[in-house]
């Protein structure tokens, strides 16, 4: 699996840019990805030296359409915490 199949997007809310100060990035990742994968792929793209992955499986929310109702398709959260001597992710530097 190539390392950019691995991390899909960054998720941008108001909680993950408050963990930024503490270091945490999210991201949405592959389904079937591996802390330790996880952790790779983050050190190759951005150059940068991860502590900790926690991961979380995010069910699929309801929707419907007037009578007709389906599922959105589930996804895995990462939440990457760098080590303190790491520098910041440039991607983000630019949203603080």
């Amino acid at each position: 699996m190539n390392v950019y199949d691995i991390i899909r997007k960054p998720i941008i809310t108001e909680k993950s840019m408050t963990d930024m100060e503490d270091n945490k990035y999210t991201f949405e990742v592959e389904k079937h990805a591996t802390k330790a994968e996880i952790k790779s792929a983050v050190e190759e793209v951005f150059g940068v030296k991860v502590q900790r992955v926690n991961t979380m499986n995010m069910r699929g929310k309801m929707k419907r359409q007037g009578a007709h109702q389906g599922r959105r398709p589930s996804w895995k959260k990462a939440i990457v915490k760098l080590t303190e001597d790491s520098k910041s992710i440039e991607f983000f530097d630019g949203m603080e």
